[in-house]
């Protein structure tokens, strides 16, 4: 007989029902929340802009890669360790869903020490590495080095998010993390035009509304979500489970890792063709993440059907999905590619807080070209986390090596010789080649060609 866990208003139920509606139902959520947990970085680089000017913009520009590189790996532990509790939800066993949050606790919590550890010792090597200007070099580090004393904030946020949604609420994330952007947004303000802090001042603003978001996520999960509480039994050394734990966590970590650090190193060619470029760059980034935002709920939401399908044994209903969300990948892409095409110049211009001509047209050359190709990385996207929803380590990953890879010969190759436009077509590119290899991969596993 098929098990069934009691789920709340604010759950969607994924094993039952129709299908495309659960996963739209659940990703809205997702959307909004990844709106909003944008701004604060956005919002970072438009108070910026504005009271600091076109060199601190510059300043968060140069590191913006190694933020990204930071939040990917935590973003990534989070997801992966959700995977595994969404699979024991799916299959209706309350115990193994207990311990495998209790696991994810022990392994989340020594992760993001060791981080830490490494990313301030490694930090200031790491800048040089990608060639930040010296004119702003030290600005961008005392931007950077909150974000890095403070990563067991952004990666108890991930974790308890993480498992929110691998249980099917995706609501109550959104609302906290809602109520800390605003704040963030206010504390931003304060910080840079009241108590003069520069650049330093976007970064505490963001650890501290992150913080808050942390504590009521936490008191939520204690007060209504009884099923995500583990007992001290559920902490007993589980062999098995520890290792598909981490298996599964550091292959989504290690993936972004890769993915981010590749961006790394795009970055340290995109700082060598000047200020400019690189605030111009900056702004386009921070609206390329913000249009990037319906793929990637989507592919959250992709992520908790499968894994919870795939623990309730129903291929069927799996493959259904995957055709739905390539029809939608398509169908948002052409809409985003209409929209950049009219308002890509006023959107830099307004992120940015710039005027300059050379800024403006850059980061609008950039949103226009890649805005098509919106179409391929969505498949990839939800290709990507079908895999990891099945359970697939390895294969995803070797996806990322490809986009490692793939940069690293655009920064030595390309941007030398054909500067920013090489730069603008550096990832379409990377994107083809990862979806024809990651579709291949997917339809072929015997789970999904199961249950014909």
């Amino acid at each position: 007989m098929e098990k069934k866990f009691q789920l709340k208003n604010t759950t969607i139920d994924m094993i039952h029902g129709p299908i495309f509606k659960s996963i739209v139902l659940f990703a809205i959520p997702i959307l909004i929340s990844s709106v909003f947990q944008q701004l604060y970085n956005t919002m970072d680089t438009f108070i910026v802009g504005r009271f600091l000017g076109d060199t601190a913009l510059a300043a968060i520009g140069s590191v913006n890669s190694v933020f990204d590189l930071i939040n990917g790996f935590a973003l990534g532990i989070g997801n992966g360790l959700a995977i595994v509790t969404a699979r024991a939800f799916g299959s209706g066993d309350q115990e193994e869903l207990k311990k495998s949050v209790a696991g994810s606790l022990v392994i989340g919590l020594a992760s993001s020490i060791l981080i830490t550890i490494l990313a301030f010792i490694g930090i200031k090597p790491l800048m040089h590495a990608i060639n930040v200007p010296s004119h702003v070099f030290n600005q961008a580090y005392s931007y950077i080095i909150w974000i890095i004393l403070f990563l067991t904030i952004m990666f108890a946020y991930n974790l308890a998010a993480g498992l929110l949604r691998a249980i099917g609420n995706s609501v109550m994330p959104l609302l906290f993390l809602i109520f800390s952007s605003l704040l963030n947004v206010g504390l931003d303000i304060l910080f840079i035009t009241q108590f003069h802090l520069g650049v330093a001042g976007a970064a505490i603003a963001t650890v501290i509304a992150q913080g808050i978001s942390v504590l009521l996520c936490i008191i939520y999960i204690i007060k209504k979500t009884e099923i995500l509480i583990p007992q001290r039994k559920h902490f007993a050394y589980d062999p098995a489970l520890y290792k598909e734990l981490l298996g599964q966590g550091y292959a989504m970590a290690m993936q972004s890792a890769i993915v981010n650090s590749g961006s790394v190193i795009l970055q340290s060619g995109i700082n060598n063709l000047g200020a400019d470029i690189i605030a111009g760059h900056t702004a386009a980034r921070k609206l390329y993440m913000f249009c990037n935002m319906p793929f990637t709920a989507m592919g959250q939401g992709i992520a908790t059907f499968i894994s919870q399908n795939t623990g309730a044994q129903k291929p069927k209903r799996i493959r259904k999905a995957m055709r739905d969300s390539y029809l939608y990948d398509l169908i948002v892409a052409i809409f985003m590619t209409v929209f950049l095409g009219f308002c890509a110049p006023a959107m830099v211009s307004f992120i940015s807080s710039s005027h300059n001509p050379t800024i403006v047209n850059n980061g609008s050359l950039y949103l226009r070209i890649v805005a098509p190709n919106y179409a391929v990385l969505g498949v990839l996207m939800q290709t990507r986390s079908a895999l990891q929803g099945i359970g697939q380590k390895i294969l995803p990953l070797i996806s990322s090596v490809i986009e490692f890879f793939g940069k690293i010969l655009f920064v030595i190759a390309f941007i030398p010789k054909f500067k920013y436009m090489a730069v603008i077509f550096c990832e379409p590119t990377i994107w083809i080649v990862m979806t024809i290899y990651l579709l291949f991969a997917f339809w072929r596993t015997d789970f999904v060609k199961s249950g014909r």
